[in-house]
């Protein structure tokens, strides 16, 4: 998920500036591009402001005004159309304004302050959607139908029909914000422009900045184009349908000099920096607007209102870091905001001048290049976007590279590197000697294949003298992790003549460690492949011995491995309190993105186990790194997840298991179909992708499972779910689309209520029952998910990258 950063720790953490004697010279090249832009007749003027560290270094304007129908010079008061950034400056400050006073919520459906806006499958749409640009709404209003006014505009914006499922992709569209400056209207009970006027420009000192400019200065300001009649359009904004809305819109409408502009920046980068500011926003609030807020799975970073790194964040340039934040208008203006080096670059032309405009993006970077290089910005690799968005700047959308070749050491590979030195001191402190347990089972093996057993049966107790490896455990699936059934007997290993004790008995005593057993041990090795996910019981057996040691003292000392789906994506709804099972240990999302290693440090701390805890730590993990990554051989953690293929899957299907549908077991492909015999494959799929979830796509599908497993012997229809993109493939909020489209079409069939087995969030199964959107119900558990993220991140032992 996205992870939230305070930007003013952002100037310790992050030293970017580097002393140059070449300040001037490195911004003097923007008057060769600029005035080569001008030449290359990409616009008639410019007016450049650059500010850094709290002054304005560079000022100035290039060419023309105006070109038609008299040719003017650029001056630096020019007033410019400032177009989209309407949107940030104004629209999405307010509605964080009233938010910020209670007024609001942006989680809340808009349907809920705007009741008509609901129609056409809108009521789900969430103002946080609207603000990211997510809602599925189309770029603009259809023009060709004959309309005029701003009731009618928002009425058509009320009506308007998704061309997109909420939340599925990121579609820049004008509509959101004429919603939003209709949602502003409708709160405050005042006109977008008087509440403008009253809240953001008054507070802000701002004396060329506006709505509606005086017919007093329209000498000042730079003429657009011919309008649809021929005239010439200076000083009545150039936005077609803010025209036709009567000048004043969310999405366009506001005129600024270059000098307020620089303000407007200067206010908003002392706020958060924590000095003296009349930037009209708590800082809390302003720092959520400048980080992502754009849905999990996006793959274009938007905050509320500003962007950060999406195809129209070419005005960044290539040396600020992705975590900066700006916009860019139609008309030719830009804004773009570092706080990191403490710098604004605002271009503003009227690059539409005379008749239209050309893209003017490279001159927008060069200038920021030039910036940059002025002050020293060295590019960062993308440590400001890992630390705030948990993104590599390499792959726009994605927590993490898609793969690389890493050489990961396991924690037994450690173990054995360190001649087995944790084990000796352990023995130490017990007198010289150490009498082991090990949790295991074929897992279990170190980088040659050997067996953690064998490792410590042997070659540990010929280097620890007193080490002694007394006694072997296993849990779910027994000591070879062949057995798929419950109920499985104590054992002996063979090779060694160590008596197993099955940790996966019938009853509930059966799968707890005896007091008496532990007490009989110093310390318990615990070397296992966890899956990743809260429902993988490997994760409640190491709680249960934690639980345990923290009676008799005895340690535990955990053997390190990779979370095979990484360590970055943490997803899914969070179980109730009170709910714990041999299936949810503890209140954890359905993808926590820990370690086993970590989620033991996780329980020790939030449970207060304060059980004797040591955790042999792997060398070259990341938290990115997908299994695929590590250079390690997948050996099944359990019978039905073969590859990373289904353990990538697992977290949607394995989430609607206990339900009464197939989830693949008894198939070459568990956890990668989904079926039964009531189902209609194809209507099934067809509405599934219509939700057009990012990452996955669903292909309709027939299969036979087999003997032991649910309808064996009997073709079940369904689908097959085949993941496109894992790294923006949100897998439990996959399984809950899945379980609400099984409700949908299937409701006499389908048995929701056996999902809670697994799922245990009432919440989540309440709204599955009432029909809710799928997309709501997800964004439900956001909250949540970033209280656990702040939780877990004292329990966390690797880096990000």
């Amino acid at each position: 998920m996205r992870q939230r950063f305070p930007f003013a720790a952002l100037f310790l953490l992050f030293p970017l500036l580097v002393p140059t004697a070449h300040t001037q010279t490195s911004l003097d090249t923007i008057d060769s591009v600029v005035n080569h832009a001008v030449d290359d007749h990409l616009f008639p003027g410019a007016v450049v402001v650059i500010g850094h560290d709290g002054k304005i270094v560079f000022r100035k304007a290039y060419g023309m005004r105006s070109l038609e129908p008299a040719r003017e010079p650029m001056t630096v008061d020019t007033i410019f159309d400032m177009a989209s950034l309407t949107k940030p400056t104004m629209t999405a400050l307010a509605v964080m304004q009233l938010c910020d006073e209670g007024k609001l919520d942006v989680n809340e459906a808009v349907a809920k302050y705007i009741p008509e806006f609901a129609v056409n499958g809108k009521q789900s749409i969430t103002i946080r959607q609207l603000l990211t640009h997510y809602s599925g709404l189309p770029p603009d209003l259809d023009l060709k139908a004959q309309w005029q006014g701003k009731q009618e505009a928002f009425n058509r914006a009320f009506n308007s029909v998704l061309a997109h499922p909420p939340g599925a992709r990121f579609q820049y569209s004008d509509i959101n914000y004429i919603v939003l400056g209709a949602l502003v209207e409708r709160i405050s009970g005042l006109t977008l422009d008087e509440y403008a006027q009253r809240f953001i420009i008054g507070p802000l000192g701002l004396d060329h900045c506006r709505y509606l400019p005086p017919e007093s200065w329209i000498p000042q300001i730079a003429p657009t184009q011919y309008d649809e009649n021929g005239k010439m359009l200076r000083g009545t904004v150039h936005d077609p349908t803010a025209r036709r809305m009567g000048g004043v819109a969310g999405h366009a409408g506001l005129f600024c000099s270059a000098d307020d502009a620089a303000a407007y920046a200067q206010n908003l980068l002392d706020k958060l920096a924590g000095r003296p500011s009349k930037f009209p926003l708590s800082r809390a609030m302003l720092e959520k607007m400048i980080v992502p807020e754009q849905p999990a799975t996006g793959t274009a970073l938007r905050g509320f209102g500003w962007d950060i790194d999406s195809p129209y964040s070419s005005n960044r340039g290539t040396l600020f870091p992705v975590g900066s934040f700006g916009h860019t208008g139609f008309t030719g203006t830009s804004m773009w905001i570092d706080p990191v080096s403490d710098t604004y670059v605002i271009v503003l032309t009227n690059a539409v001048h005379p008749n239209g405009g050309k893209s003017i993006n490279s001159v927008r970077s060069e200038v920021a290049d030039a910036a940059a290089r002025a002050f020293g910005v060295i590019p960062d690799g993308g440590a400001l976007a890992a630390h705030i968005t948990g993104y590599n700047e390499s792959l726009s959308g994605s927590r993490r590279w898609a793969a690389r070749n890493g050489e990961v050491k396991t924690g037994i590979d450690v173990l054995e590197a360190d001649h087995f030195s944790e084990l000796a001191e352990l023995a130490k402190s017990h007198g010289g000697k150490l009498r082991l347990g090990l949790l295991t089972n074929q897992t279990g093996v170190d980088g040659a294949g050997r067996r953690t057993i064998d490792i410590l049966f042997h070659e540990a107790a010929a280097a620890v003298p007193g080490l002694t490896l007394e006694t072997l455990f296993s849990p779910e699936h027994g000591i070879s992790g062949s057995a798929d059934h419950p109920g499985i007997a104590n054992s002996t290993d063979t090779a060694t003549g160590l008596s197993v004790i099955s940790l996966y008995g019938n009853s509930d005593a059966e799968r707890h460690p005896s007091i008496d057993t532990l007490s009989k041990l110093d310390a318990v090795v615990v070397d296992l492949q966890d899956a990743g996910v809260r429902f993988y019981t490997y994760e409640t057996v190491v709680r249960y011995f934690l639980e345990a040691a923290a009676k008799t003292g005895t340690t535990i000392l955990i053997l390190d491995r990779p979370d095979p789906i990484n360590g970055s994506l943490v997803q899914g709804p969070l179980s109730d309190p009170g709910t714990e099972s041999y299936v949810n240990p503890m209140p954890l999302p359905v993808r926590h993105g820990m370690t086993l290693g970590e989620l033991a440090r996780y329980f020790n701390q939030q449970l207060h186990l304060n059980a004797p805890l040591t955790v042999v730590q792997m060398q070259g993990w990341q938290r990115g790194d997908w299994f695929d990554s590590t250079g390690l051989e997948w050996i099944n953690p359990s019978p039905n997840l073969r590859n990373l293929e289904e353990a990538t899957t697992y977290p949607a299907l394995g989430l609607i298991e206990t339900t009464n549908v197939s989830v693949g077991r008894g198939t070459d492909t568990p956890f990668q179909l989904l079926g039964a015999p009531w189902i209609d494959s194809l209507a099934l799929a067809k509405y599934l992708n219509h939700f057009d979830r990012p990452g996955v796509r669903f292909v309709p599908t027939s299969f036979t499972p087999q003997s032991p497993y649910p309808y064996a012997g009997t073709l079940c229809h369904g689908v097959q779910v085949i993941v496109t993109d894992r790294n923006v493939f949100d897998a439990p909020e996959t399984g809950i689309l899945i379980a609400s489209a099984l409700e949908h079409l299937f409701a006499g069939n389908f048995d929701v209520k056996k999902i809670n087995t697994l799922l245990a969030n009432q919440s989540v199964l309440t709204a599955l029952e009432n029909g809710d959107d799928p997309g709501k119900i997800a964004s439900g558990w956001d909250e949540a998910l970033h209280a656990f993220e702040e939780q877990r991140k004292s329990a966390l032992l690797y880096p990000e990258r």
